[in-house]
């Protein structure tokens, strides 16, 4: 039964971490750290990395330091805290980073329907280039009107 548990907090962080990407993105992101979040908005950024790549460090920590209080002195729930935090990091870097911006090059030919409203949403976000005004702001969660075909 103790197993159950564990998966369930593993899943309800990982979704209650939308919402938290969520309010990061519009309140943080599009707030008070708009210096890190700025390069984020410009076309076709030059380098490797942008000043946007800090927040993977920002949301990493809590989930390592979950992750290594979660086991000490012996396995707990922390660590499925910590868990569901990962989870959704590697989620959010597979779709954010590599199936929308496509800084990798690893699902080019995508047809799913919800892949493509969540890219047309995202689109919609990065057409407003300033820090005002946005729309979109989660990352897995799509309005239906992304759905529709144009």
């Amino acid at each position: 039964m103790e197993i159950v548990f564990y998966i369930l907090i593993t899943l309800l962080t990982f979704i209650v971490m939308e919402v938290v990407t969520w309010c990061t993105h519009k309140f943080v992101m599009h707030g008070f750290l708009w210096v890190l979040h700025a390069d984020h908005h410009e076309p076709k950024y030059p380098h490797v990395f942008e000043k946007n790549d800090a927040f993977f460090v920002i949301f990493a920590i809590p989930s390592i330091l979950l992750l290594y209080f979660g086991i000490s002195p012996t396995i707990n729930y922390l660590f499925f805290i910590g868990l569901g935090i990962l989870f959704y990091g590697i989620a959010y870097f597979l779709v954010h980073d590599v199936l929308i911006h496509q800084r990798f090059k690893w699902f080019k030919n995508i047809k799913n329907k919800y892949l493509l409203a969540l890219r047309k949403a995202h689109k919609i976000h990065h057409k407003n280039m300033g820090k005002e005004d946005g729309e979109c702001f989660g990352m897995l969660l799509v309005p239906k009107k992304y759905f529709r075909k144009n």
